[in-house]
């Protein structure tokens, strides 16, 4: 049997669950941040339950666990994880996906707003994917893929075990998140809820790709508070936030340090939300390095630059609360490497060649890692996402799916 087999499963599987709108909200509180998370999170109970999967249970923390119980005495227990939410970052309400059959190497125009057009100048890796079915929304909404092309893949890697219950192999839990997209997609998830030896998150990129290098993440949020009054009476007695919050934005480096000057290893400081009025403007920050110490150091200098609009205006308030986000998983990782050996067997079987590169960002995993359990990310075929140009291979998912496949064997042989 080879991956082919998984392409009708996963189109079909896939196509539906994008059009479930799950776009998560970061101003909420609330478990999950949005209620329109457990419209799939209930569906995909439901449907591990028809297929006969054990121990499905949709938890008071909004995640999705099931086991796939193994036939190998003594092997660690294997766990996968994807998230239902998408990006805040462009709509994810009526989605309209699209497949584009054999992709030819043409520009793909999305029919619903034509200036949107999938070329491979703006989308470099399509010139690979030529002869491969390629899934992208119609151009006014993302696509979805991140992250439910991970939860498709973890669907058909159920149903398959299912229909294959002597492949040798551990226990396997599958474990569905909400939040990921804010931050918080395994805030609330007990490990002991869990319980897995280890685990892998579906939520890269590249064919091929594992990771188990990622940012280190702080956020911060700098609240500046000004003296309101009527304008007709403010000579000398207005302080307005407003002017102040883009003073303070000035302060901070234009040419360097930003996610638009840097690459590589290169940490930033991004302020990604502004709002507020007269009497208060709040600045939302991520900070992001692949050291602690890099991270450490744009801390202090955001707090410099605040220290220094504060002495500027002591009229006015400036207060910056710096929160801790993820770590990078590598200072665990390097550590025990197994977890990662493994998956570059499990690709390298599947006739694909390993890339492994550190990724500017972060995924569930790089907190799961931080709090015992090693949980590298593996690749899903999801490219462009966050915005309208978003798109995936039905062939990369399918790959997928025989890695995940070929790692629950290679666990089965770890056996005590």
């Amino acid at each position: 049997m080879t991956w082919h087999t998984f392409l009708p499963e996963l189109e079909e599987r896939f196509l539906r669950y994008v059009q479930i709108d799950t776009q998560s909200d970061e101003a909420s509180d609330a478990i999950p941040s949005t209620l329109k998370q457990l419209d799939l999170l209930r569906l995909l109970a439901a449907e591990l339950q028809q297929m006969g999967v054990r121990d499905v249970v949709l938890t008071g923390y909004a995640c999705v666990l099931a086991t796939l119980p193994g036939n190998q005495p003594g092997a660690p227990t294997v766990a996968f994880l994807a998230h239902v939410d998408t990006s805040a970052d462009y709509s994810g309400a009526n989605v309209r996906p699209i497949v584009h059959r054999r992709y030819d190497g043409a520009p793909i125009p999305l029919p619903d707003n034509p200036a949107q057009t999938l070329t491979p100048a703006n989308s470099p890796f399509l010139a690979g994917q030529i002869g491969e079915d390629l899934i992208t929304a119609s151009g006014t909404t993302l696509l979805g893929a991140d992250d439910k092309a991970g939860v498709a893949i973890m669907m058909t890697l159920a149903s398959h075990l299912l229909a294959h219950p002597d492949l040798p192999r551990g226990d396997v839990r599958l474990c569905f998140t909400p939040d990921e997209e804010v931050g918080r997609g395994t805030e609330s998830l007990r490990l002991e809820d869990l319980a897995a030896d280890v685990a892998y998150t579906l939520d890269g990129a590249e064919t091929g790709e594992i990771t188990y290098e990622t940012f280190s993440a702080d956020k911060a949020v700098v609240t500046i508070t000004g003296v309101s009054i009527h304008p007709g009476e403010a000579k000398d007695r207005m302080v307005n936030a407003l002017p102040l919050a883009a003073e303070l934005l000035l302060l901070l480096p234009q040419d360097s340090l930003t996610p638009a000057t840097t690459g590589g290893r290169q940490g930033f400081i991004h302020p990604y939300k502004l709002h507020g009025s007269t009497a208060q403007a709040e600045i939302h920050f991520i900070l992001r390095d692949f050291e602690r110490e890099g991270l450490a150091a744009h801390g202090a200098r955001l707090q410099a630059a605040c220290n220094q609009l504060q002495a500027a205006h002591p009229r006015a308030g400036v207060q910056c609360a710096i929160t801790p986000q993820y770590r990078n998983m590598r200072y665990w990782l390097e550590n025990n490497r197994r977890p990662v050996e493994l998956a570059i067997q499990a690709i390298e079987r599947a006739g694909i060649a390993p890339v492994i590169r550190p990724i500017r960002g972060g995924t569930d995993g790089s907190r799961l890692t931080e709090r015992g359990l090693p949980t590298p990310n593996l690749f899903t075929g999801m490219h462009n996402i966050h915005g309208p140009l978003e798109y995936i291979s039905l062939q990369d998912m399918a790959r997928a799916v025989q890695v995940c496949l070929n790692l629950v064997q290679l666990w089965g042989q770890e056996t005590n």
